[in-house]
């Protein structure tokens, strides 16, 4: 039996030179319907949420900002008193049914007590008040989301087993295992539990319900999201339920639904590209003893389907920075239609919470007969352009910070952080993915022949 390659991962000293976290709030914000979110620290943060966000005054977001000024930052005024002061005026105006605080680098340097501020206030106004550290010196860009959804498992209420299953009309007797394994759980009679299963990640609305509907079709139902469309309607959480990610980057959401609310994680890879899509669902039926039905089938209906895109990129080399932590992903569905991936940059990597992603993108290599890519945690910038240059890809994936002076180069590039903000989830959305990456590369041909460059996502199929 031939061996599969293994990946060499390497970890340079380079700062995190990706989007700043506190932009969470740009989705967030739009996924919990009956939230505020409320970012402290700074005026140059609040810069940043009004430019990078494109949000006008006018539109009344549910987000804000408590500017953190002189008097706050030489400790001349009371923190306590200023976020009351703020609080009760978001009550009065939009009266949400929680308000999340989002801790810049400013709260982090001179020491607000956000934590202990949070329970009196909660107290005093009657609004859940959830804390979450998003600041750009310990995470990276995606990295505020997990922080966000961290905070929040602990205010989902407790799942009783016993109770549950005595509604249902039927007593199981719960049988622990490590999910992570490829070990099932099984009840008493042989059959599995199907109702206990909670996704946790933020998606649009319309992705979550394919991903619903994908579930369903294999009998396998979601009892619950994290987050959930409105905070009242959180999940609940304990022993007995499964919970699986949708997103690399919520490796502290993992741990802490394993260690504090005792939830089994279900260890798969990610549902991007339609073979990613596809090993989620059947580790998640590999958990439930469900037998995956025509899941093959619809791969290779999708895959017919991409065959455009395909005809572009086949045979062409990328370059990912690093910037969203949805690298190893990108990578691995890139490889598997068909291009060369010279190196991954990743500002941090969970290998346990990726551990499945990684066995599928040594098996899409292998299958591929390419070659596996470099694995970069933390990667120099300036040691990776020195790289590119000799390597001369076809297309880098990169921040926007790179993007000019790569391109100066005559280096094609997409920003990573379109790829963060699109809807590339699932099957269905896969055209989305491939429209990102092969535009650049259609550009530059299309420059050469004279033509206008056109978008092939136009054309809509029905799978």
């Amino acid at each position: 039996m031939k061996t599969l390659e293994i990946p060499t991962f390497e970890c340079e000293t380079g700062n995190y030179h990706t989007f700043c976290p506190i932009s969470c709030v740009a989705w967030l914000y739009q996924k919990i319907e009956d939230s505020f979110f409320l970012v402290v620290g700074t005026k140059t943060r609040g810069y940043f949420l009004q430019n990078a966000l494109g949000v006008m005054i006018f539109a009344e977001p549910r987000y804000a900002m408590a500017e953190s000024e002189e008097g706050d930052i030489s400790a001349q005024l009371n923190d306590q008193k200023e976020l009351e002061r703020i609080c009760l005026r978001v009550k009065d105006d939009r009266n949400p049914s929680v308000i999340i605080w989002i801790g810049t680098r400013t709260t982090e340097i001179i020491k607000m007590d956000l934590e202990g501020i949070a329970p009196k206030l909660e107290k005093q106004l009657g609004i859940p008040i959830v804390v979450a550290r998003a600041n750009g010196l310990d995470h990276a860009f995606t990295q505020g989301e997990d922080t966000a959804l961290a905070a929040t498992t602990h205010r989902c209420p407790e799942y009783n087993h016993r109770t549950t299953n005595q509604q249902k009309g039927d007593v199981v007797k719960h049988i622990v295992v490590d999910v992570v394994s490829d070990d099932k759980s099984l009840d008493e009679g042989g059959k599995s539990n199907r109702c206990n299963l909670v996704l946790f990640g933020s998606l649009p609305s319309s992705v979550a319900s394919q991903s619903n509907l994908e579930s369903r079709r294999q009998s396998v139902s979601v009892s619950g999201w994290l987050p959930s469309q409105r905070y009242t309607e959180l999940p609940a959480l304990g022993e007995g339920v499964y919970v699986c990610g949708v997103n690399p980057f919520l490796s502290r959401t993992a741990t802490t639904l394993m260690r504090r609310r005792k939830c089994q994680l279900v260890g798969a890879p990610f549902p991007i590209g339609p073979d990613g899509t596809r090993a989620w669902i059947e580790k998640i039926c590999l958990v439930f003893d469900v037998k995956p039905d025509g899941l093959e089938e619809r791969e290779n209906q999708i895959w017919k389907n991409l065959s455009d895109y395909l005809d572009i990129i086949t045979g062409k080399s990328v370059f990912s920075m690093g910037d969203n932590l949805l690298e190893i992903s990108l990578a691995r569905f890139l490889i598997r239609c068909g291009m060369v991936v010279y190196e991954v940059g990743i500002p941090y990597m969970d290998r346990r919470y990726q551990a499945a992603e990684l066995l599928l993108l040594q098996h899409t290599c292998e299958k591929m007969k390419k070659p596996m890519p470099r694995i970069v945690e933390k990667p120099d910038n300036y040691s990776q352009v020195q790289r590119m240059h000799e390597l001369q890809p076809d297309l880098a994936i990169t921040g926007m910070a790179h993007a000019n002076p790569l391109e100066a180069r005559d280096i094609d590039t997409k920003w990573s952080v379109e790829f963060t903000f699109a809807q590339i989830h699932g099957s269905v959305n896969a055209r989305d993915a491939l429209e990102l990456v092969t535009r650049p590369l259609r550009r530059k041909s299309d420059s050469v022949l004279g033509l206008d460059c056109r978008s092939l996502s136009r054309q809509t199929v029905d799978v």
